[in-house]
């Protein structure tokens, strides 16, 4: 069977990369890519992909129905949040987001649902501990950050029109639907790291940052890494997001049911995955090693004054908006072996190695004399 894939966000740092992988697949006919920002130079010249110019919250769905997509990945969103215009990116991210599960769910040629979450909605609380892990089955919990209250309410929006399609008279003869939901830690790798340098904690601890005054102060800022006392991030290979997306997408999966014994596809199946490979998480003082710098022990007060001044003195060039202080203050740490469980799929990357190495698919990217190895 020849597939269309869909891919909302396909300008964007993942986007990207699905649509070179599947494109690369004998058994995809075509691509539709969907982003409000120009066409990248890493997938212009592609010739099955049929790029769409636009924003999910505008009306795009007549010109994608011509094309009758069987899979659909939605990796759009307006993740920085946006000064001034919270309004405005609401209705971009969630309103942009219901119009995608509307059309998944509406449209009969759709088999398949990819959607992109976030580890950020389990909450960052002080209560959360660097042993806690999260898994798939805990609820997200309400947060001030916008992001990842934003992809709270996505989530539940999403499992509401799952549970309203399948409750259809006569569901049982419909072409039923699998919707998989991956919630990746922070994504990162050669090309995040040095085709796509934008405002980030790695690029931002690294010195990477120089394209403008405000910048270069947040470099001069970072000469030591700032530590709170529960600080961790856990990392996730870009290879290995692209990898299990591969999966989710295309392989019917089987895994055990509740009977013993037997076995059920996955086709149909509604399913989250934590994308974060097994071990230690990546501590401050690890990622100050990384970067070749040292550390400052830092209270999360500070942090949190630190953040308001930035976000309102720079209008949210530096992207420390109401409630992003408590990530970097307290830990949210999850489990993702469901992955390796359910799908058979054993990650390629450790968090740090993630993070301090340049190995991957898109090496070749890195600056000579950048590149660092794995031993």
């Amino acid at each position: 069977m020849k597939h269309t894939i869909l891919i909302t966000g396909a300008a964007g740092y993942i986007g990207t990369m699905l649509v070179r992988r599947f494109a690369a697949r004998e058994d995809v006919e075509r691509i539709v890519g969907i982003d409000k920002e120009p066409i990248p130079d890493l997938i212009r010249k592609e010739p099955k992909l049929v790029y769409l110019s636009t924003n999910t919250a505008d009306d795009w769905e007549g010109k994608v129905r011509e094309y009758h997509p069987d899979i659909v990945i939605h990796a759009a969103w307006q993740i920085r949040e946006m000064y001034g215009a919270q309004d405005m990116e609401w209705q971009w991210n969630v309103g942009g987001t219901d119009k995608v599960f509307d059309f998944a769910f509406g449209e009969s040629s759709v088999t398949r649902l990819v959607d992109f979450s976030t580890v950020a909605s389990y909450g960052a609380y002080p209560t959360n501990t660097a042993e806690q892990r999260f898994t798939e089955d805990e609820p997200f919990r309400k947060m001030d950050y916008l992001y990842a209250e934003e992809k709270r309410v996505a989530e539940e929006r999403l499992k509401q029109k799952y549970d309203a399609y399948c409750s259809k008279p006569g569901f049982e003869q419909f072409e039923q639907k699998s919707v998989a939901i991956v919630r990746p830690a922070a994504i990162t790798g050669p090309r995040g790291r040095y085709m796509r340098i934008r405002f980030g904690l790695q690029s931002a601890l690294a010195g990477q940052l120089k394209d403008s005054f405000v910048y270069r102060l947040v470099g001069a800022l970072v000469a030591f890494v700032p530590v709170t006392p529960k600080w961790l991030r856990q990392f996730v290979h870009e290879d290995d997001v692209v990898n299990i997306v591969e999966i989710l997408a295309f392989q019917d999966v089987v895994r055990p049911t509740s009977d013993v014994g037997r076995t059920t596809s996955h086709m149909g199946a509604y399913e989250a995955f934590n994308l974060c490979p097994p071990g230690a998480p990546v501590l401050g003082e690890d990622m100050a090693k990384a970067v070749g710098k040292h550390t400052l022990p830092v209270a999360p007060g500070l942090v949190r004054v630190a953040f308001a001044f930035f976000w309102h003195a720079t209008r949210g060039i530096i992207p420390t908006g109401k409630g992003a202080w408590k990530s970097y203050s307290y830990p949210i740490a999850v489990d993702g072996s469901k992955v390796t469980r359910v799908l058979g799929y054993e990650y390629t990357h450790a968090a740090l190695d993630a993070f301090r190495y340049t190995d991957g698919e898109y090496e070749e990217f890195v600056p000579e004399g950048q590149h660092t190895h794995k031993p």
